[in-house]
């Protein structure tokens, strides 16, 4: 499938772009997802491997909607789980100095 990134045509298949990833390990996942070969990867790592371009000469809405396009399930990462409260350290009386 004919897909343009940061305004340049790329012929793109799926198999290509699970194929690119092999391998490949992914970053943390901060912004958009994309889940390819049972991995998460965040779109723009994946952006940069199949095009070869800086990650900077495209946007997350560009690779999410080639990347949807050619069949895969992109969706925004997961919230990072809440910090303990900063009071929860200081149960023991001892802590507080009472």
């Amino acid at each position: 499938m004919r897909c343009v990134i940061a305004r340049f045509p790329f012929d793109l298949t799926k198999s290509e772009v699970e194929q690119s990833l092999n391998g490949i390990a992914p970053e943390p996942v901060v912004g958009v997802a994309v889940t390819v070969n049972s991995r998460v990867y965040p779109v723009m790592q994946v952006g940069e491997v199949i095009t070869g371009q800086n990650r900077r000469d495209f946007t997350t809405g560009e690779m999410r909607r080639a990347l949807t396009r050619l069949g895969f399930a992109c969706h925004d990462a997961a919230p990072p789980a809440p910090a303990a409260p900063a009071w929860s350290a200081l149960t023991d009386e001892s802590a507080t100095g009472w």
